[in-house]
């Protein structure tokens, strides 16, 4: 068995373990591999194994791979893609075309750029807001409470489609701050749920941390280091 395939069963096992100590079935969370500055080789192994999602950060990067592996054949396909770096006004059409999903939404122009750039063709694009729950300088997102007037932005843009929250906290060994970061996504959620938005992804929790995050109600982990290794300069 190759490193890839038994790191993949060792992060479902945890999921499995995290989901049932909060009372869920291990099916409500969904598995984003985080494959930024690994080749498409290493997708491909995880594919084999039975993975599905990818997210990447870098646009280049991630055309790149996509166009080769879609070119590889049939056997691996269909892979799910997912946005989850910054976005740059000029790299919307690009992310429009190549992408399932974009996580990292908090301004207002870039959803309508990237509705403007989805093809007519294409199911609607999934996309989340992200909320700068930790309230870092250097992290993207809306904050706290901005996040109601970018939904209803999103919600009259018919070829997006706005799924959920996403949030990246900061990094610490206090589980109990990380539960209250991730809480808080939940409670954010919840309130837009409540003003009509039928939302259902919480995409939130990553090598480190995707218990506590599965704990709070993550439907999405996102989880690089512990399938593929240390990250690749």
């Amino acid at each position: 068995m190759d490193s890839i395939t038994a790191n993949l069963q060792a992060v479902h096992a945890r999921i499995t373990r995290a989901a049932q100590a909060a009372g869920r079935p291990p099916g409500s969370v969904a598995l984003v591999a985080v494959s930024k500055t690994f080749p498409a080789a290493s997708i491909a192994q995880a594919h084999a194994a039975g993975q599905m999602a990818f997210g990447e950060n870098q646009l280049q990067e991630a055309v790149e791979k996509i166009t080769e592996l879609r070119n590889a054949g049939p056997l691996l396909l269909p892979l799910e893609w997912h946005f989850i770096g910054p976005i740059q006004s000029n790299k919307t059409g690009p992310l429009a075309a190549h992408f399932h999903w974009v996580h990292a939404i908090e301004r207002e122009r870039i959803a309508a750029r990237l509705n403007d750039a989805r093809a007519d063709g294409l199911p609607p694009l999934n996309v989340c807001i992200q909320v700068n729950v930790s309230g870092e300088a250097s992290k993207s997102g809306v904050a706290p409470g901005e996040e109601s007037a970018l939904a209803a932005v999103i919600a009259r843009l018919p070829r997006l489609r706005l799924r959920g929250l996403m949030a990246i906290p900061e990094p610490t060994a206090d589980r109990a701050l990380r539960r209250q970061r991730f809480a808080l996504l939940r409670e954010l959620k919840e309130r837009l749920t409540k003003e009509g938005h039928p939302l259902d992804t919480l995409s939130m929790g990553m090598s480190d941390d995707l218990e506590d995050a599965i704990a709070e109600g993550a439907t999405m982990v996102r989880v690089g280091t512990a399938i593929f290794g240390s990250r690749k300069k």
